[in-house]
């Protein structure tokens, strides 16, 4: 069964992956010479640069997803909020690669959020994110409480 949720979750952030570059291919002939490269806590462009930064996004997400890749990889050079030992060392290697996969799906999904609003903000100033910063920050924010607290529970 935990082949099963991970391999889901491996594929579902391909997909995310690739659903950002594939979004990114397929818009960025529509985008102006100049789009918005960082915005305030208002939702304003407050910084600006050539089109090309368009692909910073989907190349930070293929990082990401490297990196997420082999770190689930050697559960054991990870760092535990408890010591690990036989009794403990199976369900908090579980904890640790669920939460690096659905981390990763958040950021995807975070990722392909911005994109989408930083396309739609170059053609219409006065468009709002599809999902505000502040939730997708709280989400993230809420997943690192439920991680710990289920690390403090299998302890």
């Amino acid at each position: 069964m935990k082949e099963i949720l991970m391999l889901i979750f491996d594929i579902v952030n391909f997909g995310l992956l690739v659903l950002l570059w594939g979004f990114t291919v397929k818009n960025y002939t529509h985008l102006p010479g100049t789009i918005p490269v960082h915005f305030d806590f208002d939702g304003k462009a407050d910084g600006f640069g050539s089109k090309k930064y368009a692909f910073l996004l989907p190349a930070m997400a293929i990082l990401l997803y490297i990196l997420l890749a082999f770190a689930v990889r050697d559960p054991d050079a990870a760092n535990y909020p408890v010591e690990i030992t036989a009794s403990n060392r199976e369900n908090q290697f579980l904890i640790m690669e669920t939460f690096l996969r659905w981390f990763c799906t958040l950021i995807m999904l975070i990722f392909l959020n911005n994109q989408d609003y930083v396309f739609r903000y170059s053609a219409d100033h006065s468009v709002k994110p599809k999902v505000p910063m502040a939730t997708a920050f709280l989400t993230i924010i809420a997943s690192l409480v439920a991680s710990f607290v289920l690390v403090g529970i299998f302890k």
